[in-house]
């Protein structure tokens, strides 16, 4: 059994580890030196309704996976405005921690590398080309390239490059497997029917902070200064993560720790920052423009089905922004399921869907018939914020009662779904 991923990013990074756990020989191509993507500069997990989807992972198979990033943890139930029990991991440790892993288990990683052309039978993927001229044949494929940049969505939608996480000036843009496919995909909106959104936080490197600010932020794992209104700056719109357009977002800087200083928005003027008594040899360190703008996002989405099958082609996955999910632990259950459905298909069994009456699969299949409507493309689904947590709630979903998860994965029959080894039929 032959599984190819293609971008190594969280949700990447999951469907290799599940597509290898289930025997299958595994190769991921990432076209940058290194894998996680944003995930390089997030560190959020836990956080509000994604602290019950990690729980159901982990009774359906994924406790390994998920035990390898809250080891990493630098800060635990953390609470933050609109946010409750999230957990920080250290953005400079982590990606180690999972390669590693990856490389442990078997998982062949190939990097510096970025996939130019899709080779179709019909519907079938038969084999993709590199920029290097590499030919790679498999039975499956997943596509996991996301939806940032590139560059030119940027200059066109945004502030400019900004020079952030994704490095497209020196490794490329981001090519899409769908659309090489001939795939049409889909755009997300902003309220004002602008294209994209745009990254939703800064990183400001510790050192250039005062001592006094950093052993709180240290300690306490968050840290707010209150600005007054020659300071205020107001870009919550903008934000691909709207669970975090929250107005105390706009009245302080409100920072994380991730190992960096998480600054929790899009963008921050620097001579601004600068003004600020505690920030006055401020430096951005992701994205190294940060006073000017960040990435933008959601120009990529595929159109897919609830398996996670890539409309009209026989044999290509999708997971993470590719379904019009935000965020790392929506990324890592897509990645799984999208893994485990790879499988599924080589070996002639029922693609499966994860049931509704899971926080998991409410997730992918209400952001999925949301990409049906014009204004369903305004939103952001993430199972921390905006109208997807609303609605988890509202059906009762949500819960940090880790027995009453458990009992729920069980009754469904899910239990240590994603462990089982697989035969053909």
């Amino acid at each position: 059994m032959k599984v190819i991923v293609i971008g190594a990013g969280w949700a990447g990074v999951s469907a290799a580890y599940e597509a290898r756990k289930l025997d299958a020989e595994v190769t991921l191509i990432e076209k940058t030196d290194m894998i996680l993507g944003t995930g390089l500069v997030g560190g959020i997990m836990r956080n509000n309704g994604r602290y019950t989807a990690l729980e159901e992972l982990k009774y359906m198979g994924a406790q390994e996976f998920i035990e390898l990033i809250d080891d990493a943890s630098i800060h635990k139930n953390i609470d933050f405005p609109g946010h409750k029990h999230a957990n920080l991991y250290d953005v400079t440790k982590i990606e180690n921690i999972i390669k590693n892993k990856l490389l442990d288990i078997g998982v062949k990683l190939v990097t510096k590398e970025c996939i130019t052309k899709v080779n179709l039978d019909n519907k079938k993927i038969i084999s993709i080309e590199s920029d290097k001229g590499n030919i790679y044949h498999a039975d499956v494929f997943i596509d996991t390239t996301g939806s940032a940049g590139p560059m030119n969505n940027c200059n066109k939608y945004g502030n400019g490059c900004a020079m952030c996480i994704l490095k497209c000036p020196t490794f490329g843009p981001r090519v899409s497997i769908t659309s090489l496919c001939g795939i049409k995909e889909l755009i997300g909106k902003r309220d004002n029917d602008k294209l994209g959104s745009m990254s939703g936080s800064c990183k400001i490197l510790k050192e250039s902070i005062s001592y006094d600010l950093v052993k709180e932020l240290n300690e306490k794992g968050k840290l707010i200064v209150p600005l007054d209104n020659e300071h205020i700056e107001d870009h919550l719109n903008l934000k691909a993560c709207q669970q975090y357009a929250l107005k105390e977002f706009k009245d302080n800087l409100f920072f994380l720790d991730t190992g960096c200083a998480k600054l929790m928005t899009p963008y921050y003027t620097l001579d601004k920052l600068r003004s600020i008594k505690g920030f006055e040899n401020a430096r951005y360190i992701d994205p190294y423009s940060g006073g000017m703008g960040n990435s933008m996002r959601f120009f990529s989405i595929a159109p897919h089905d609830n398996t996670l099958k890539v409309n009209g082609v026989d044999n290509l996955f999708c997971a993470g922004e590719k379904v019009f999910l935000v965020g790392h632990t929506e990324a890592i259950m897509t990645g799984f399921l999208a893994g485990y459905n790879a499988i599924n298909l080589i070996l002639n069994k029922d693609l499966i869907q994860i049931p509704r009456e899971t926080c998991i699969g409410e997730a992918i299949a209400f952001s999925n018939e949301m990409l049906n409507y014009e204004n369903g493309l305004k939103y952001k689904y993430t199972l921390s914020g905006s109208i997807l947590f609303d609605r988890i709630k509202s059906l009762n979903l949500y819960t940090i009662n880790t027995e009453k998860i458990k009992t729920r994965i069980k009754k469904l029959k899910l239990e240590n779904l994603f462990k089982k080894k697989l035969n053909f039929n």
